[in-house]
């Protein structure tokens, strides 16, 4: 199996859903805290039994951490 953990707390492996990042140990995306946030839940409404009990803020930090990290080395050409 190849798996690569990011941040300690975010794992990409092509065997578990897909390759998608999410979280270590859950088959919890890092798109689906993101929409969350988005929505705008709290890190703490996140990780309450309403949505993601198993999860900590530090999970929290991480998948916000890694799309900054996503963000900050994608390469973006505009086009004319």
């Amino acid at each position: 199996m190849s798996e690569r953990t990011l941040f300690d707390r975010i794992v990409v492996s092509r065997d578990v859903l897909h390759g998608k990042p999410r979280i270590v140990g859950t088959r919890i995306t890092v798109v689906q805290v993101l929409d969350l946030l988005a929505a705008g839940k709290t890190p703490l409404e996140i990780i309450s039994e309403d949505y993601y009990p198993d999860l900590t803020e530090d999970d929290v930090r991480a998948c916000i951490a890694y799309a900054s990290q996503m963000i900050r080395d994608d390469r973006i050409v505009p086009s004319a």
